[in-house]
């Protein structure tokens, strides 16, 4: 095998030159829009990065002010409400819903004071509330009841979970 004799033919020098004149050519124009393309992308990248700490900061002042606000709110928060659920009243066969409700309301009045106190001071006197409820006796149908404080939970509203017991 052997190669063409081209190079006597000065119609394909000229084609081999100027396809190699045109390829550097081409490369130093794809260079030059590369960099420029690349130069914007570089400063769009700077200046994102600029606002990024910009807002970075700016977050880390809202979340200090608000636990700080958080703060604020948990040591103002109050009793609104008392919820009260007697239980296994069925084991003493007390089929009259009337009773065990008005056996509810009475434990509520009971602690009809703490509605509006701080969160915090009800808490601390939380063995006060049980030895109150526990300490009432309920007449129901002509039987002597004692209550026993299974669950207690405390928030916006105190939740009393009960269980009935005969008095002895």
């Amino acid at each position: 095998m052997r190669i063409p004799p081209l190079y006597r033919h000065p119609v394909w020098q000229r084609f081999f030159a100027g396809a190699a004149v045109g390829g550097c050519i081409s490369w130093l124009i794809f260079l030059f829009i590369f960099g420029n393309i690349q130069q914007k992308n570089s400063t769009i990248i700077e200046r994102q990065a600029i606002r990024i700490k910009e807002l970075s900061g700016y977050i880390q002042i809202w979340e200090e002010e608000y636990q700080e606000l958080n703060k604020k709110n948990e040591e103002m928060l109050t009793i609104q409400e008392i919820d009260v659920k007697i239980h296994n009243f069925e084991r003493y066969e007390i089929r009259d819903r009337q009773s065990i409700f008005e056996a509810e309301e009475s434990v509520k009045e009971d602690l009809r004071s703490l509605i509006a106190k701080d969160l915090t001071t009800v808490y601390k006197n939380k063995e006060i509330i049980k030895k109150t409820v526990e300490n009432k006796t309920l007449n129901i149908n002509g039987k002597q009841y004692r209550l026993i404080v299974k669950e207690l939970y405390f928030y916006t509203t105190i939740s009393l979970v009960l269980e009935m017991k005969l008095a002895d």
